[in-house]
Order: structure tokens, then sequence, then C-alpha cells
């Protein structure tokens, strides 16, 4: 049975994954000049959807995770431009569309650890850190399986090439975006009292 506050935090994920799919994550570096301080802003080349997939997990547990991650895969794949190209079922044959099946168990397996230890910052690190693996693997698998079905004498190079493209050059960002929401869930928690 699905507690009020569950739906709440799904329908706060599918607002927030909604968001971080148009928000570009960037980091601020100290730029230091004899005349004034200034901040340089660099980017991660990633966007904040990961960040809402496991905030929710660590927030409202791992129903409210999935039913969040459910429900923008619905919108996404019944025409609602909520994907980073759009929408539609088109975006099953695309490579990135495993990783955004990945929020799933990702927000799933983040939901469970967060709640199964106490709220402390190292805990909800590692439970971030289990989604975002969770995601990646399913990514990994997705892309792997469309490659397989679709055999041709370029796919090995094709299937390196996007693992490359959508887990090894991303995975710098997503952690830096998994640090900031184990972070802001470890505030939030505390400030919540839960």
């Amino acid at each position: 049975m699905i507690r009020l506050n569950e739906l709440l935090w799904a329908f706060i994920g599918l607002l927030l994954t909604i968001g971080g799919t148009f928000l570009e994550a960037f980091i601020a570096s100290p730029k230091f000049s004899f005349q004034d301080y200034l901040l340089s802003l660099h980017s991660l080349g990633v966007n904040y959807q990961i960040g809402a997939v496991l905030l929710v997990g660590c927030m409202g547990g791992k129903k409210a995770g999935v039913l969040s991650q459910i429900g923008y895969l619905i919108m996404g794949l019944t025409w609602f431009p909520v994907f980073f190209d759009g929408g539609g079922l088109g975006y099953l044959t695309q490579p990135s569309f495993g990783y955004l099946l990945g929020f799933i168990p990702g927000a799933w397996i983040c939901g469970v650890l967060a709640f199964r230890f106490a709220p402390r910052l190292e805990y909800l690190a590692l439970s971030c850190l289990g989604g975002l693996v969770g995601i990646h693997l399913t990514g990994i698998l997705y892309i792997s399986l469309t490659q397989l079905l679709s055999w041709s004498s370029e796919s090995g190079q094709q299937l390196l090439e996007e693992i490359t493209k959508y887990s090894l050059l991303a995975l710098p960002g997503h952690l830096v975006v998994a640090c900031a929401a184990t972070v802001i869930a470890y505030l939030l928690r505390h400030l919540m009292f839960y």
C-alpha cells in the first residue's frame, strides 16, 4: 500500500526529473585576479536528471522513486516532450533509452538503501552510488541487447562507442551530481526529522 507522503514524493520526483532534463549541470571554481574575485563555471557535460532520480529515492523511498520514474517514462513515450530530445515511441530505438529505463531500478536501489540505515552522509552516498550503478548497468545492458539484435560487422565498434559516450564520458559528471544529491538529501532528511 502506498502512503500519502510516498505519492507526494513521487509527484515531486516526477517534476524534478522533468526539470532536471533541461537543466545542465555546472560546477563553480574560484578564478582569482588582482582586481577582483570571480567564480568560473564549468559544464559537467550532463544534466540534473540523474540527481533528481537519486534525490527522490533518498527522500521518498523505493516506492516513490519507482512511481516517479514510471510516470516519467510513460509521459515521454506518449509524446509529451519530457525527454531531452522530445518524446514518443521512437525513443525506444535510441541508445540512451536504456539509461532512461535504468531510472526505475536506480531509484528503487537508492530508495531501498537510503532507508535501510540511519540517514548519515556516508550511507546516503552509498545509496546514491548504488542507484547510479543500477542506472548505468541497465543502460549498458540495453545498448548491448539492441546491438545484439541488429548485429552487423560494425556492431562491436558501435557498441564500444555508445558505451563510451553514454557511460564512460558521462560518469564523472554523474558522480558529481550524485554527490550533490547526497548532500541535499542529507540536509533535507535532518531538517524534516526523518
